[in-house]
């Protein structure tokens, strides 16, 4: 990454969707990172961080994945370097079991931006949710749709997410990756901060889910990523979504919310 960052132009991505590591001991098919102290991770970040800074244009927005603890390192340096605009929490649903700590089924999003003019879609990324005490004026749906199959109404998203699922065997998108995120989940990020035909560019591509879906959504990539079969999972990948343009969990424009049966 921090070699290939130096040949991509400087101003060419409307947005950056960074997935880093998070500071665990993780084995990525056979390269292990291992948990660092705090200050390393401190100076791990913030070298990205300048590898990266280049890339984003005026006007562009920068989203990073994290879970709790490397939250609180990569939130205060990512204001040294853009305005930090919020701080998403999103619910994996799983979550490995602890004996002496609460389970950790949380991470963290932080949305920050090059500049104050930046783009955000905020219709383009509508929650629906059901409505089970619907509310009427003049014996009309207010504020909601009646329908055969149920009430709805499509809401604003706020900054806690709870109707994404993690990939599971059963799901097209699956791969074998330890930290694969949701195509749903990159998918709200690249509707809400960039337009059709802009660029998306992810400096830890993993398994190409933020390449995906920003095919699938008709906007141009550039996704930099070391393992070899990480890489060709992600061709595979760009390969379906030639013809297979489905994103589970949204649908007609607007995300659904999790296990309403879509």
């Amino acid at each position: 990454m921090f070699d290939a960052c130096r040949l991509i132009p400087a101003g060419c991505a409307d947005l950056m969707v960074v997935d880093p590591p998070y500071n665990l001991t993780k084995d990525y098919n056979g390269r292990s990172f291992a948990k660092m102290k705090p200050d390393e991770y401190t100076a791990y970040t913030r070298s990205w961080l300048e590898a990266t800074n280049h890339v984003l244009k005026e006007g562009g927005s920068v989203y990073v994945c994290c879970d709790w603890e490397s939250s609180l390192t990569i939130g205060k340096l990512l204001g040294e370097y853009y305005t930090v605009r919020n701080r998403i929490t999103w619910q994996r649903e799983k979550g490995r079991g602890a004996k002496s700590n609460w389970k950790n089924s949380m991470e963290d999003i932080w949305f920050a931006t090059r500049g104050d003019r930046y783009t955000f879609n905020v219709e383009d990324v509508k929650l629906r949710r059901k409505v089970i005490a619907p509310y009427r004026e003049g014996g009309k749906p207010k504020d909601w749709v009646e329908t055969e199959d149920g009430n709805y109404r499509d809401t604003h998203p706020s900054n806690f997410w709870d109707d994404i699922t993690v990939p599971f065997w059963s799901m097209k998108e699956n791969t074998a990756h330890p930290a694969q995120k949701p195509e749903k989940l990159i998918a709200r990020l690249i509707l809400a901060s960039s337009n059709r035909g802009d660029l998306v560019f992810d400096p830890f591509a993993g398994s190409g889910t933020s390449c995906v879906a920003a095919k699938k959504l008709e906007r141009h990539y550039i996704g930099i990523e070391k393992d070899e079969r990480y890489c060709i999972w992600t061709q595979q990948r760009l390969e379906m979504a030639e013809t297979d343009k489905k994103i589970q969990g949204y649908e007609d424009g607007v995300f659904m919310q999790r296990n309403a049966g879509r």
